[in-house]
């Protein structure tokens, strides 16, 4: 009778570890949504982190809900960024100021050091609040410039901000605006349609930075497997070597 009570205990002590070691497994997955914005200048192509989850589920809940469609880019700055997803701007009469629409709730900020404002990141506007949480939906393509050793130096000091090899390498090679690190959600990148962006960026703009010309924008979406997706825009995942 004793040998049993003790190998019952013996079982049950080597299944607990197991059990435990099962439920907290985390299942990985294999396809993403590849995101495709469209305007009168091409399309462009974009994915979401995974690690910033609160604005990737936000930003795809909106696009599948067509919020986006038929609104426009109503803040245009060569150099700097191309910003849009004001609610109020569908529609908006040729002089109407835009940029102070949204929805009513904010998203908590998620910031994180590998992900940063080189040319081509998808970022969540905001206010100037404490907790620097992003707007529900106003969001922004950095345009932003190509910086040299000197003023990247300079930048980092005066945020106080650690740049990393890789990041001092994007910003001198492909631009961006480092500024902006660590202040704003960087939730996504472009994978295809730089051109496009640079289209955008470049036109006439009148008063408020909004273009003359209506820059209106629409979403699409669709499932890839995640290793088409690297062979086809070259964007690496963690969990694939």
């Amino acid at each position: 009778m004793k040998n049993t009570i003790t190998s019952l205990l013996l079982c049950i002590l080597f299944t607990l570890p197991a059990l435990a070691q099962k439920k907290t497994k985390t299942k990985v997955q294999r396809h993403d949504t590849l995101i495709t914005l469209s305007t009168q200048f091409g399309d462009i192509k974009m994915l979401l982190y995974e690690d910033t989850p609160k604005h990737r589920s936000n930003f795809l809940k909106l696009v599948r809900e067509k919020f986006y469609n038929n609104l426009l880019f109503h803040r245009v700055i060569k150099d700097f960024m191309i910003q849009g997803g004001d609610p109020n701007s569908k529609n908006a009469k040729p002089d109407q100021m835009l940029g102070a629409g949204g929805l009513p709730y904010t998203v908590e900020a998620e910031f994180r050091a590998n992900r940063f404002h080189k040319k081509g990141a998808l970022a969540a506007a905001r206010t100037e609040n404490p907790t620097r949480a992003s707007s529900s939906c106003q969001f922004y393509i950095v345009h932003g410039k190509k910086y040299e050793d000197a003023e990247l130096s300079n930048i980092a000091k005066s945020r106080q901000l650690t740049l990393t090899p890789a990041q001092v390498d994007a910003y001198k090679k492909i631009g961006g605006t480092p500024f902006l690190d660590q202040n704003y959600t960087v939730f996504g990148e472009v994978v295809e349609g730089l051109d496009v962006l640079d289209k955008i960026a470049t036109q006439p703009t009148a008063r408020g930075d909004r273009p003359q010309k209506d820059i209106q924008m629409s979403f699409s979406f669709k499932k890839m497997k995640k290793k088409d997706i690297t062979a086809k825009y070259g964007f690496v995942y963690p969990e694939i070597k």
